[in-house]
């Protein structure tokens, strides 16, 4: 407890002393911030410090310098500050980076919790991509707040999980526009399938975003038209599968976020207005809230009745459908021939965003051609498509079981939905 108190009296002359630390993007063991202090990053693109939110509370965060109230990254979400005066930011004798409220006793309200009896962190860096770095004295990292997402992310940051150690990279919602801690919203990555990105509030799925199809995520074709700004990495190994995008040079700055609500928005800055372009926004319409029309529904914003089915199937319950509500789907018009020993045959479904891919069966080495033939020879297989769409199409995904939450989209994939050869027309 005596070197604990005397590592708090240095921390507490250092922020009256080290007020150079503001125009640093460094701290050292021998400095710390607090107050109206900040860390900025090289070039002058992100800064580190305490700002306020709702009701006088103050969170230790990381903003765009251009716009500080576009946050990226918050570190006491959970735990605000009474006051902006009392939190100062330091590396502990431990070498955890520490938030310290002086108003109570110097407690921890945050920390990295990134020592080891291995190494014991030197430095902490703010990156010009907005990522806040540990490292010991030999470089090496021990902590990043790229690893530990709030509500955005930004070029070079990654989403999804480690297969090898079990980390997710998720987003958050905050609780409201002017409340950082946890809200109701995250947006995770689905690898139980060919991967995609689910939107959950308390536990039910609110939206999806199709699977990745080599180019895009299936049900957001507008990612096509960015090729000039960012450049999209999908990485679906052994080890890992993440998404994340790379800025080209001199690109404006750019976020993706997760709003209270549930929305996920992708937003570029536009310099000359001052603000910030929204290219991108999902859930985007009614169709986009999950499993709309029930199973083998599909949905379409264009057509006077939201819900129909896909061909070769009829309203599970025509009375439900006549009142509106088909959220119980639609069934088969024929069974299939499969196990009769009958010929089943494929409808094709053109230019929709691919059903949910929980559960499904991907192999990326198969032909188009060849992904049919296996899907006619397992009679649990409902329908197959491409799981990359460049050169005309390649490899191959293959539901088994319900369809769900497919919708008519511009831009979209080819479905090969099995049918009974009678129902082919």
């Amino acid at each position: 407890m005596r070197h604990r108190r005397l590592f708090l009296a240095i921390l507490s002359v250092l922020l009256l002393t080290a007020s150079v630390v503001a125009a640093d993007n460094t701290l050292t063991r021998r400095s710390a911030i607090g107050g109206d202090q900040r860390l900025v990053s090289p070039g002058d693109i992100f800064q580190l410090g305490l700002f306020p939110a709702v009701n006088n509370k103050w969170f230790l965060g990381i903003w765009f310098t251009v716009n500080p109230a576009a946050v990226i990254w918050v570190a006491n979400r959970d735990r605000p500050l009474n006051a902006s005066s009392s939190g100062f930011l330091a590396l502990s004798g431990q070498g955890d980076l520490v938030l310290l409220d002086a108003a109570s006793n110097n407690e921890t309200v945050w920390s990295s919790n990134s020592s080891s009896s291995a190494a014991t962190a030197a430095v902490a860096q703010l990156d010009d991509s907005g990522n806040l770095v540990l490292a010991d004295d030999a470089g090496a990292v021990l902590w990043q707040s790229f690893e530990h997402p709030t509500n955005t992310f930004v070029p070079e940051m990654r989403i999804g999980e480690s297969i090898e150690t079990g980390a997710v990279w998720s987003l958050s919602s905050w609780r409201g526009a002017d409340d950082p801690s946890a809200g109701d919203f995250r947006f995770v990555m689905d690898t139980r399938g060919s991967p995609e990105f689910h939107a959950w509030r308390k536990g039910r799925k609110t939206y999806r975003t199709g699977p990745w199809n080599g180019v895009r995520f299936s049900g957001i074709p507008e990612m096509g038209t960015y090729k000039g700004m960012f450049e999209f990495q999908f990485t679906d190994t052994a080890d890992e599968v993440s998404y994340m995008y790379h800025a080209y040079a001199g690109s404006p700055p750019s976020r993706v976020f997760l709003d209270e609500s549930g929305v996920i928005h992708r937003m570029v800055w536009d310099r000359a207005l001052g603000a910030w372009n929204v290219f991108w926004s999902g859930p985007r319409d009614q169709c986009d809230s999950y499993g709309a029309c029930g199973a083998f529904g599909v949905c379409s914003v264009v057509d006077a009745l939201m819900c129909g089915c896909i061909s070769g199937f009829r309203p599970r319950s025509p009375a439900e459908w006549r009142m509106r509500n088909p959220s119980g789907g639609c069934v088969r018009s024929t069974p299939l021939q499969c196990e009769g020993g009958g010929a089943d045959g494929f409808y094709t479904l053109r230019g929709v965003k691919l059903p949910e891919t929980h559960g499904s069966s991907v192999d990326n080495g198969a032909s188009l051609e060849e992904c049919g033939r296996r899907c006619l020879l397992n009679c649990s297989c409902t329908a197959y498509a491409a799981s990359d769409i460049r050169g005309g199409g390649s490899g191959c995904i293959q539901w088994f079981g319900e369809l769900m939450d497919t919708r008519f989209l511009n831009g979209g994939q080819d479905l090969f939905v099995r049918l009974a050869t009678s129902d082919l027309g």
